[in-house]
């Protein structure tokens, strides 16, 4: 009998779910736009700030995981019992919940017992921010030589990360680092909200 991905170790879903690059998707901008109607659909429009498409899925010709990111940024005063059970209830499965060092819940859609699905969506919510995310998306759009640097290091560190998503991601740190910082100071508050 199968089991249940919540009854997998972290090594069993890393081997289900290993880290793929694919060549850019012009559909992944349809992709968000279905995902982010279907989030104003269900949620209530007083918790929803600000809503995004984040990540590599973004960034017009840049290699990435086939899997498109969400920032979700919620009002503070927004009941997250009641939004995590909305979200389940939509089809989304928590993966994670953290207070420290910022609140974030994360939640994903489109992994299954049999691996993939066709679309797969990660959805970050947090509570509204200058986020490092919004600019280093933004710094890669308008420098598409550090674009194309950011995915030759991705294919090296898919070659050695492949099953160590955690691995994967705190590699490339440094570097995403970086540019987000290059990001916030070429591009000042552009994600502050005025009053806020």
């Amino acid at each position: 009998m199968e089991k249940e991905l919540s009854e997998m170790t972290l090594e069993e879903l890393w081997e289900l779910f290993p880290i793929i690059l694919k060549e850019h998707n012009p559909e992944y901008k349809n992709w968000y736009e279905i995902e982010k109607k279907e989030l104003l659909s269900c949620i209530e429009k007083k918790d929803i700030i600000r809503i995004n498409h984040i990540g590599s899925t973004y960034v017009k010709g840049l290699i990435a995981k086939p899997t498109v990111d969400i920032l979700l940024e919620i009002d503070t005063k927004t009941n997250i019992k009641q939004l995590t059970d909305t979200l389940i209830f939509n089809g989304w499965t928590l993966m994670m919940s953290q207070s420290n060092p910022f609140f974030e819940i994360a939640f994903n859609k489109g992994y299954t017992k049999k691996g993939f699905a066709e679309k797969v969506y990660h959805l970050h919510i947090r509570y509204f921010g200058d986020w490092d995310e919004l600019y280093f998306r933004d710094y890669l759009i308008k420098y598409p030589e550090i674009a194309n640097e950011y995915g030759r290091l991705k294919l090296r560190l898919k070659n050695r990360y492949e099953h160590d998503r955690d691995g994967y991601t705190n590699a490339k740190t440094e570097f995403v680092s970086k540019y987000s910082k290059k990001a916030k100071e070429e591009f000042k508050n552009r994600y502050k909200l005025p009053n806020k």
